[in-house]
Parts: structure tokens; C-alpha cells; sequence
């Protein structure tokens, strides 16, 4: 079974923590770390040096799930990730600091200029599969850090696996245009007239967690759609419809106060005790249930306060 509070994994034998207690324990942390961030107490300052600061940084990007194959026995970060499309299938690269398959001959200019801008080091552009479009704002030390991190791993000797795609998707060319009208590149800005708080939480999500990715429909050019800002998308990265996380009226959190929230993106327990699953449980898994408290109060006055937005359509719920 699941277990919460992100301190337990799956371990037998471990008594089920109630619910009550569960959301009075949540409530009572989502107080207190929100006052703690409000006062700049947050995870900087808590963790010491790059290559720590750069774990922290790696999972709530969530490059372990993206860049390590599904395979059994698949090397970590060794890429070959399979990402079926519409345009085709594409595979992720191997990031270890492997120096003839991996980024280990990498510099961190041509790290930054991959992960901000879309760059190949080898020259021309990735696909916008890579969340490049996201990461673009993230701060300077958070892409340093995450640098240091990788780099720190155990290079793996990978050839990473061509894509799948079908003209003129295939023409790599294309991506010069496509960023041209799609890519607005440049780090986060804060909002003046919101708190220190909700800044941060709005960087976790926009820029680190790249939430936009996965639930913000997309456009027939593949681009997310900014105007409907995480209102769902039909076609998710696992084939499926990714839910409206907005506080519409019809939107799959609809009902959900800020307890229900962190819990949720702490331990992937639903309000009716059902769990996350698919790539949803992943990002919980690997990234999100690792956030420190401060920055999980940060993410959740965030999504809380989001404008409203009706779900784009499911096509699943179609009636005949």
C-alpha cells in the first residue's frame, strides 16, 4: 500500500495513518511552512552546496523518470525513454556524465544553452518534447546546481536511440521556425502584486515541475496553450486526458481545499482514498513527495489561487 507524509515509503507492516488525522497533520505543516516561506526561510538556505542543492533541483524536474527507459534493469538517465506522439515516437537522451554518449563532455554553457533555450551543442535545435520551454525560467543557480548534480552520477555508455517521425516532422530544421513563433525564452519573473509565496510556488510549477507540459492543452503545432493555463489536456503524455487542475466549476479539483491539495501532491492519495497512477505517480513519486515544506505550501497557495478555467474536453466522456 501507499503510504504518506512523504517520511514513509511502501513499507509492510506499517500502520495506516486515518485520513483525519492525516488532513489535521497536513493542515497544521501547510500553516506553518507557508509562514516560513513568507519570511524567506526557504530551501536555499536549507540545503548546502551545488551538488545537494542540484538533487533537489533534479527531482522536482523530474529528469529520472524522462530520461531512464522503462525497461527492467534500464540504466538510470541513460535516456531511450519512448514518448509515442501524434508526429511519432521520440526517445529521450542519456544525460549521465558519460563523455562519448552522455553530456560528461558537456560545459555548463552548453547545458544552460540546451536546458533554457533548446539548443544542441553538436548545433540546431531539440524538439519541443524536451520542456526546454518550461525550464527557460529557471534561475542561474538552480541550472548550475542541476549541473553539478548531474555530473556527480555514474556515466553510463548509452548511444542514445534516434526518433521515429514521419515527414516533415522529421525534418529537424523545423524547430528553428517553430521556436521562432512558439518560444518566448526568459527566466521567471515575479509578480509584484503577489506574495514571496505564491512567487515561489508559481516558479515550482511554471518553470522546475513544468506542469504546463502535461496539463495545458496543446496546439495542432504542438505548442501549449497559454491562454488555458493548465485547463486540462486531452492527450497526455501516457495517451490519456490529463485533468483541469484550475478551480472551475467543472474541473477535476473542483472540490478540493488546500489540505486536499498537498496531501494529494505529497502522497498521491485522492480525497476518496484512491491514489494517483500512470506518469501522475511518477512525478509524485520521484519529485514532488520530496519537496520541502515551505516549498510545498508555496505550490499549493499557487495552484489554490489559480484563475478559473472551464476543462478542455475529454473526448473519453463523449456520449454515443
Amino acid at each position: 500500500m501507499r503510504l504518506t507524509l512523504g517520511l514513509f515509503r511502501e513499507t509492510p507492516n506499517v500502520v495506516k495513518v486515518s485520513r483525519t488525522v492525516l488532513r489535521q497533520m497536513c493542515s497544521l505543516r501547510f500553516s506553518l511552512a507557508l509562514l516560513l516561506a513568507a519570511m524567506n526561510l526557504g530551501t536555499t538556505s536549507a540545503i548546502a552546496g551545488s551538488v545537494e542543492r542540484g538533487e533537489y533541483i533534479f527531482k522536482i524536474a523530474g529528469c529520472l523518470a524522462c530520461h531512464t527507459a522503462k525497461d527492467d534493469g534500464a540504466a538510470a538517465l541513460a535516456g531511450r525513454h519512448e514518448f509515442k506522439t501524434a508526429y511519432g515516437t521520440f526517445y529521450s537522451p542519456n544525460i549521465t556524465p558519460d563523455e562519448s554518449t552522455g553530456i560528461g563532455a558537456w560545459t555548463l554553457e552548453e547545458f544552460d544553452a540546451a536546458l533554457r533555450r533548446g539548443k544542441r551543442p553538436q548545433g540546431g535545435n531539440y524538439y519541443p518534447v524536451f520542456p526546454y520551454t518550461s525550464y527557460t525560467k529557471m534561475h542561474d543557480g538552480d541550472v548550475a546546481d542541476l549541473f553539478a548534480y548531474l555530473r556527480s552520477r555514474k556515466p553510463v555508455e548509452q548511444e542514445n536511440r534516434e526518433h521515429e517521425l514521419v515527414a516533415p516532422f522529421s525534418w529537424r530544421w523545423l524547430n528553428g521556425p517553430w521556436k521562432a513563433m512558439f518560444f518566448e525564452p526568459g527566466s521567471f519573473r515575479p509578480r509584484q502584486d503577489k506574495s514571496e509565496a505564491w512567487n515561489r510556488g508559481a516558479y515550482i510549477a511554471t518553470a522546475l515541475a513544468h506542469c504546463a507540459e502535461c496539463h495545458s492543452p496543446r496546439g495542432l503545432a504542438g505548442a501549449t496553450d497559454t491562454g488555458r493555463f493548465l485547463a486540462g489536456n486531452p492527450i497526455g503524455p501516457d495517451g490519456g486526458y490529463v485533468p483541469n487542475i484550475t478551480p472551475h466549476a467543472d474541473a477535476w479539483i473542483r472540490d478540493w481545499d488546500k489540505g486536499d491539495i498537498a496531501v494529494y501532491l505529497e502522497t498521491g492519495e485522492l480525497p476518496d482514498s484512491d491514489y494517483a497512477g500512470g506518469a501522475m505517480a511518477e512525478v509524485i513519486d520521484n519529485g514532488l513527495a520530496f519537496l520541502t515544506q515551505p516549498d510545498m505550501a508555496a505550490l499549493v497557495e499557487f495552484i489554490a489561487t489559480l484563475k478559473p478555467l472551464p476543462s478542455t474536453r475529454d473526448p473519453s466522456s463523449d456520449s454515443d
